[in-house]
């Protein structure tokens, strides 16, 4: 009668028998398994930023609700992502507030530079919009997706219309019209959007401005 083989050889026993490719998936699936799960999680701040985009823009005009990025070269304490108010202003340590809207990238870091230099020695600052959201066009009525969208350079009627996904079955679009205030005052001007398509009509491909409202019924 053969001799009794004991548990702890008969399991080397099975293993050995086991394909080297087999054994790898099984040590795989287990570290898969143990693994934890990290999630991502997209806070309403960074939606906003998705949505409306960063620009690099040397002109670019900055506006209330616009996010910047203020790196100080080796202060890490001053720098940040830092929010335009509605007034217009944004909050610095050290500095308190600056005046940021109406004003481009390359000025506003000017300007900090200037306030800096009073408590650090060559203060070296860089300004970048991360989020252009005061740049937007509003877009209502009979389009398929209604609300603000970004603006991007150049924008006319016809780019926002499709960046919107175009019409709905009920628009009338020969009685399209922008929305605009000049001066403090609102005008309306017309648009004929198969004019405008037609190519034929260029003054009917409006160029843009930020806070403009197509308004489709």
């Amino acid at each position: 009668m053969p001799g009794k083989i004991s548990t702890s050889a008969f399991s080397l026993l099975v293993l050995l028998t086991i394909p080297v490719g087999a054994q790898d998936s099984t040590v795989k699936a287990k570290d898969q398994e143990q693994a934890p799960v990290v999630a991502s999680v997209t806070t309403p701040q960074k939606a906003a930023a998705s949505a409306f985009p960063a620009t690099t823009a040397p002109d670019y005009e900055i506006g209330p609700g616009d996010m910047l990025n203020i790196s100080v070269w080796r202060e890490p304490d001053i720098s940040g992502t830092v929010a335009v108010r509605p007034d217009g202003k944004i909050s610095l340590p050290l500095l308190s507030d600056v005046p940021a809207a109406g004003t481009t990238p390359a000025k506003l870091a000017a300007t900090i530079t200037e306030r800096l230099q009073q408590y650090l020695n060559d203060p070296r600052v860089t300004v970048i919009v991360t989020a252009t959201n005061s740049r937007r066009i509003y877009l209502i009525g009979e389009v398929v997706r209604a609300g603000a969208i970004p603006m991007l350079p150049n924008m006319t009627v016809l780019q926002a219309l499709s960046a919107a996904g175009g019409f709905s079955q009920f628009a009338k679009v020969k009685r399209m019209y922008v929305l605009r205030v000049e001066n403090g005052k609102q005008i309306k001007i017309p648009i004929n959007y198969k004019a405008a398509i037609s190519g034929q009509v260029p003054d009917q491909n409006l160029p843009l401005r930020a806070g403009d409202t197509i308004v489709v019924p």
